[in-house]
Order: structure tokens, then C-alpha cells, then sequence
């Protein structure tokens, strides 16, 4: 018998690759010829394609069936325990119709959340978040989402203070800048290594450990302030300061006290390039407190010496400095705090716009911050803008379903919640991202009806209504590639469907049929004449730069274009360094706001307009500590990107005992009697889940770290309660806004006790299938 092998490129976040199939199956891959240093979870797509949690038919919870799809009231219960049935799409496709037609007519179109949050598919075509707001869009709109989980809080502050985003999110001064001119490179939260695995919208490149090798060389002195010396590379040497989590601004306003009090201060950049720093000052030195924001000061809240915060100020004096954080920084209560803090020294040493120098954020947060500035042009569908459509800020979910009618303080502005009676998802999984998930779970009990679209049956797919499967990218055509990365990919499709899964474009495009908005959505193109005009935008921006890309057929026959590298490095905000009156910054001022006007006019006392210390309610050095007496970090897991592909041997194979491995100092196991592999109790007053224990010295005492990625897993505790048996910090973390101006996510403001479990711990039963009733 004669094996029909092909290949096929594709892409995914964590890199691109080529897929091996014979006799129609997908059997291994192997990673982009041009990548020097590919992520080894691109070996998860062969298992994982056919895994045991792939979708393979449109399913309906039964409870559904029997209450809303009858035209009953929802009884507000049975959402992630209950059994589905299976049904056909064109049953499965009616059901979401009625339910959107009703739900309109009814409610109004606000009525309808449009739920969806990143990392969705590396293809620009079928990018799930991009087709369910086009969707909804064409039959009126729907509530959306604004700002993101990553740095949502760094969104909204940034823009005040420097007049865009540009600083965390891209593009920031680049890594042959800073190996070229840089003397002291300062990381809050470091620049872990694993991030670099994952690039949003993939990558044919993955440059971190060649960017490190050059550092350890450069002379460049790195210095990594965290409570994990893992949070850098072990071959640049960083020094290691080991500080309590959440109180990073008081180093900060201690650095910048000294700065002033040993006469470091560069006036002559303050007076021209920056407003409010005498208002800073005044608060540095107590003026309305009473407080002097000195090292002894800063020395009780952080744990460090008076001689070792002031041994790092000194170390900043007279030196070319970068000063960073990771994006995690800002994921705390008051996590606006330090982002402005930084700002406000780096203004304060003169440093921003020099070569090199500055700050910028989020370096080792994702592959290609740092990069080359390729800017790669590429963008899929477009999203018709709705007037007066409502966005809440994405880490406000819950608050939006558990809360109607009630207050939503943002950014200056404040509007009610709406009454929400269909969720629509399609594209991430909240019960990876979002905190408090026992809350969430509550929350996902109330509208009268989910639709989910999965290729498997995550915690958010098990916790809906109806269910669709979808398509992975290896079983549909598209195209790919990110802003940070030289390449453009051709996505082949490489086999056929597994099951009845089809693509969300195709989804879409037969519900609009439906309503009769299909010329709307789709335009009258099929998917192949959609990646024409994607990459024909493509090519014609490309040809404004002097550059022109091969003709399509040409491009998708070789599955990759690469675009030139830019020339020179990249240092940001020089223009503005340069010439302030020609290349003024977008605040009000068109200078460093390290006050601002605007932000103390919004009247929150917990983010004033300026940058200053606030004492976050979960802390080392507050009461509750005495309860809860270790602070659980909550960073990306190295061995998934977020909750994807958790039920793949890459991601198996790095867990203790079946559940994620929670990372303890020998000092506190002792303390405990815990020894290395027990399954361990992690709680507080929200929570509880079980993980496996991993000691460590890489971890400062009364610190423990559990990083996120597993499958949502609520078993029975007996007693009429819930325990988290997978490991899912987030059965932990806090749900409330960083503050009203940013209301981004407090995962880090976390306070937990941890202790044996003496029970023998109950099986894994997430990473399978739900219970189904298969179709008549």
C-alpha cells in the first residue's frame, strides 16, 4: 500500500512550522527552517489535533434544552456541571438565531456580549475576536471589551503620561540600542526568558537567547528587582534584589528621593521636556503627608536595607539607564503606580529619548519586544464601528453580569452595567484569564444563554449553553504573521476537519446568511478571495517602503515572504528627545505629564495625578498577613501559552502529581513540614485549590509562586463547596480593578496559606470529555 506524505507551513503563537501529513493525518511537525531558536510546543499540534477534548459536534447542555430552548426561564443554575447532547449544526445554528433574535427584540442589542479576548489564532483571517464583534456589529452591535489583561491598567495611564501606549505596548527601544548604549538596565518583574516563546499573531523568529548571549557580552549590567531570580537569563548575571511583591513603588520613590536629595537631578531635561515635577517633589519630601519618601521609609514596606536601596539609587547616578518593568507589574492593585514611577525617575535622570536609555515596558513579557522595528503590515477583517456601543474594560466581566444596572467607574467616565442575557464567545477562555474564578463561575450562571466557539472542551466551553466546534489553523486556510516579526506566513490547511468542526469564518458567514445580513459580514467572498485582499493590503503597503512582495500564488506555493530588516536601531520617544516642538508628545501639555491635570481631575483618591505610594489591601506587611502569611505570584506558565494546549504531553510531563507545581523557598516548606512532590492546599478567604510542590531556593521566603495555564477543575469539598483540584491560581486572585482609572486586573495583590493535603487527591477529570449524549 503507497503513503501519501505532503507538507504543509503553518503558524501558530508559539512559532511557525511545517506539518507532516500522510494519508490525510497529521503525524509530526517540524519547526521553520529560519528560526535558529524554535519553541519546542509547536510538538503539542500533532497530539493535540485529535486529542480526547476535541469537539467534534455542535453539543447543547441539556438544562438549556429543557428550559430556554423550550421558551422557560433560565433557572440560573447547572452551567459546568451538566450533561450535552448532541445535535446537528443546522439544529445547532437555529437555536443561536432565535436566541439573538429574541434576546434583541426584547432586551436590545446591549443586551448581547460580545465576549472574546486575544490569542484566539495566529491568522489574521480567521481571528475569532475580530469575526464575533463583525458579526454582531451587522445586527446592531453588542456590548464589547476595551483594554486587555496583559497591561490593561498600563493602557490607560500611559496615554496620560507620554501621550500613547507605545511604551508597553510596542514598539519600544530595541535590543541593538541597548547592548550599544546602555550602562544599567533595571527590570521590575525581570525579562523572563519562557515569554519569549510566545508571539502574539506568531513569529518565524524567536531572538531572546541570541539578544542574551550579546548582553552577557556587551557589558551592559543588568539588574533583576523580583522576588524570582528565574524572572532573568542565567547567562547575563543579573543582580538579584529580592523584594517584596506589590511594593516595588516605594523603591521607586526612595530611588527617586535620593536622585534629588545627592543633587542627580537633570533640571534642565525636567524644566523642558516634562510638566509637574515640582508637585512630585513636594510629595517626595512630605510637603502634604508628612512623609519623607526616603530609603528608611521605603526600607520598612519593601524588606530591603536602607544600604541596599541606597546602593541601587547610587548605581543609577551618572550612567546611561533603561529603566523597565514587566507587564505582571502592573497586574496589582494600585498597579498604575510603579509604571508612573518609573517614568517620573527615568524623566527625573534625564534619560528618555537617549539612545539606549529611558524606559520602556515589557521586555521578556512576549517575543519581540525589542525587536527590530519591522512594523510588518498585516490585518484582517474589519469591525464596523456601532455609535453608542458600550465597551466595558475586559477584567470587569463578572461585575458586568453579576452587577446590572450598577456603576462602572473608568478612565474619567462612569456607566451603568447592562442587563446581560446572551454571552457570545468566541476566542480566548475567561476562565484562564480572569481571577476570583468561583466568582466568574457564579457569574456565568446568570444570562439566559452562552454560545461558545471551541476546538476543545475548555473550562469556558464547558460553562456554556451551546457549543460549535471549531477548527484549529491546521484545518483551514489562512494567513498569518505579527508587527514584530520579518516574516508573512502562508497557513495551508494541512488536513481535514476533525469531526463536524468548521471555521469561525464559515460559522459567521452562515448565521448572517440567516438573519439576512450576509452580504454584510461577508462581502459576498469566499475564504480563499478574503486571504487575496489580506494580502494584497499587504503588498501594497509594502511597495509604498520600496519593496515588493512576490504575487499571491507565488507567496502561498513558498509559504512565507520576508521583508527587509530595518537600518539602524530604534530608541524611543528620540524625536521628541530631539526637538520637543516639532515632536510633541499627545498628553495636553505635549510633554511628560509627571503630573497630570487630567487624571487628578477624574477625583480617585486611590490614583491621584501623580505617581505615589498606596497601600495595597493584600500585602506581606499588612494584618492579613498574619492569616495568610505568603504572597502567591501568579506568572505565564513556560510550558503552554496561557490555558492552551494544556492537555498535551509538553505540558503533562511539567506537572507535580497530575496539578501545576507550586514553587516554595526551603525555608517556609521546612516551616510547614512539606516536603518536595506533596500535593499541597493553596487558600484564602476565596478559595481553594490543590498543586504539586516544587522547593526552591529561586524564590525569596513568604513568596510562593503558581503559575497559571491549568484547566478550570471545581470539585465537590463535601460539605456543599468547591475546591480547584487542577491548580488554577485563579481560584485565589482577587477580582477588583487596579483602580478606577485603568481597572485592570490585581491577579498579583494575593495573599494565600498553604499546607498538606492529607487526603488522597481526586483524579484530573477536566482535560477530557465533558458527559455527552450522543446525536439520535
Amino acid at each position: 500500500m503507497t503513503t501519501t506524505s505532503r507538507k504543509f507551513q503553518s503558524l501558530a503563537h508559539w512559532g511557525a512550522f511545517t506539518a507532516h501529513v500522510e494519508d490525510g493525518r497529521l503525524v509530526s511537525v517540524s519547526p521553520f527552517a529560519g528560526d535558529a531558536q524554535p519553541n519546542d510546543l509547536i510538538d503539542a499540534w500533532p497530539e493535540m489535533v485529535y486529542a480526547e477534548n476535541r469537539i467534534r459536534r455542535p453539543s447543547i447542555r441539556r438544562g438549556w434544552l429543557e428550559t430556554v430552548g423550550r421558551g422557560l426561564p433560565h433557572p440560573g443554575f447547572g452551567r459546568g456541571d451538566d450533561t450535552f447532547v448532541e445535535v446537528s449544526w443546522d439544529e445547532a445554528l437555529g437555536h443561536v438565531q432565535r436566541e439573538l433574535e429574541r434576546v434583541r427584540s426584547q432586551y436590545g442589542n446591549p443586551s448581547i456580549f460580545g465576549g472574546s479576548y486575544g490569542w484566539s489564532s495566529a491568522g489574521r483571517l480567521h481571528h475569532a475576536r475580530t469575526l464575533v464583534h463583525r458579526f454582531l456589529a451587522t445586527i446592531g452591535g453588542c456590548t464589547g471589551q476595551v483594554t486587555n489583561y496583559s497591561y490593561g491598567a498600563a493602557m490607560r495611564l500611559l496615554p496620560h503620561v507620554l501621550g500613547d501606549m507605545a511604551a508597553v505596548a510596542g514598539p519600544v527601544t530595541d535590543w541593538p540600542a541597548i547592548l550599544e548604549n546602555c550602562q544599567r538596565f533595571v527590570a521590575f518583574g525581570g525579562i523572563a526568558g519562557k515569554n519569549w516563546k510566545i508571539h502574539s499573531g506568531g513569529g518565524g523568529l524567536h531572538p531572546y537567547g541570541g539578544w542574551m548571549d550579546k548582553a552577557a557580552q556587551s557589558g551592559v549590567s543588568f539588574v533583576n528587582i523580583s522576588p524570582l531570580k528565574t524572572d532573568t537569563a542565567n547567562v547575563i548575571e543579573a543582580e538579584w534584589i529580592q523584594i517584596r511583591p506589590g511594593t516595588d513603588m516605594a523603591l521607586i520613590l526612595a530611588t527617586a528621593w535620593l536622585v534629588h536629595a545627592r543633587g542627580k537631578t537633570d533640571m534642565d531635561f525636567v524644566n523642558r521636556y516634562c510638566v509637574g515635577f515640582d508637585r512630585f517633589l513636594a510629595y517626595l519630601q512630605g510637603a502634604e503627608d508628612g512623609i519623607v519618601k526616603d530609603p528608611a521609609w521605603a526600607s520598612a514596606i519593601t524588606g530591603l536595607s536602607v544600604e541596599a536601596i541606597t546602593g541601587f539609587a547610587e548605581s543609577l547616578f551618572d550612567r546611561r539607564v533603561l529603566l523597565t518593568a514587566a507587564w505582571s507589574l502592573q497586574r496589582a492593585e494600585n498597579g498604575e503606580q510603579p509604571y508612573w514611577g518609573l517614568v517620573a525617575l527615568a524623566a527625573m535622570l534625564g534619560q528618555i529619548g537617549l539612545p539606549g536609555g529611558g524606559v520602556a515596558f515589557g521586555y521578556g513579557s512576549m517575543n519581540g519586544m525589542g525587536a527590530p522595528l519591522y512594523d510588518l503590515p498585516i490585518s484582517g477583517m474589519s469591525v464596523p464601528k456601532v455609535p453608542g456601543e458600550l465597551k466595558i474594560p475586559v477584567a470587569r466581566i463578572a461585575d458586568l453580569l453579576l452587577r446590572p444596572g450598577e456603576p462602572c467607574e473608568f478612565d474619567g467616565k462612569s456607566f451603568p452595567y447592562p442587563d446581560t442575557r446572551l454571552v457570545y464567545w468566541a476566542g480566548g477562555n475567561p476562565f484562564h484569564h480572569h481571577q476570583d474564578l468561583f466568582r466568574l463561575r457564579e457569574a456565568f450562571q446568570r444570562p439566559d444563554t452562552i454560545v461558545v466557539h471551541e476546538p476543545w472542551w475548555t473550562a469556558t466551553a464547558r460553562h456554556a449553553d451551546i457549543v460549535l466546534p471549531a477548527t484549529t489553523p491546521l484545518e483551514r486556510n489562512d494567513i498569518g504573521g505579527s508587527s514584530r516579526d520579518p516574516y508573512l506566513f502562508a497557513m495551508q490547511k494541512a488536513i481535514e476537519p476533525v469531526g463536524e468542526a468548521r471555521g469561525d469564518f464559515e460559522i459567521f458567514s452562515a448565521l448572517a446568511d440567516r438573519m439576512g445580513v450576509g452580504a454584510a459580514f461577508h462581502e459576498n467572498r469566499s475564504e480563499e478571495e478574503w486571504l487575496r485582499v489580506i494580502y494584497g493590503r499587504f503588498a501594497s503597503k509594502m511597495a509604498e517602503r520600496g519593496f515588493n512582495p512576490p504575487d499571491f500564488d507565488t507567496f502561498w506555493e513558498a509559504g512565507h515572504v520576508r521583508i527587509p530588516d530595518p537600518e539602524g536601531g530604534f530608541n524611543l520617544y528620540e524625536p521628541f528627545r530631539e526637538d520637543p516642538a516639532a515632536h510633541p508628545l499627545a498628553t495636553p501639555s505635549g510633554k511628560v505629564e509627571i503630573y497630570s491635570e487630567t487624571v487628578a481631575g477624574f477625583g480617585y483618591s486611590e490614583c491621584p495625578g501623580l505617581p505615589v505610594w498606596r497601600e495595597p489591601t493584600e500585602w506581606l506587611g499588612s494584618e492579613l498577613a498574619e492569616r495568610y502569611p505568603l504572597h502567591m505570584i501568579s506568572n505565564q506558565p513556560e510550558d503552554k501559552l496561557h490555558g492552551q494546549m494544556d492537555a498535551s504531553a509538553p505540558s503533562r510531563r511539567n506537572k507535580v502529581r497530575d496539578r501545576t507545581g507550586l514553587v516554595m523557598n526551603p525555608a517556609d516548606a521546612a516551616a510547614r513540614g512539606l516536603a518536595d512532590g506533596d500535593v499541597v492546599r493553596v487558600f484564602n478567604d476565596r478559595g481553594l485549590c490543590l498543586a504539586g510542590l516544587r522547593i526552591s531556593e529561586l524564590i525569596m521566603p513568604g513568596v510562593v509562586c503558581l503559575p497559571t495555564g491549568a484547566t478550570f477543575n471545581p470539585i465537590s469539598d463535601g460539605a456543599g463547596g468547591l475546591i480547584e483540584n487542577h491548580g488554577n491560581p485563579n481560584a485565589l486572585t482577587k477580582d477588583i480593578g487596579t483602580s478606577r482609572l485603568g481597572q485592570g486586573p490585581s491577579a498579583q495583590t494575593c495573599l494565600v496559606e498553604v499546607a498538606r493535603h492529607e487526603q488522597e487527591a481526586a483524579p484530573i477529570t477536566v482535560l477530557a470529555q465533558p458527559p455527552i449524549e450522543a446525536a439520535a
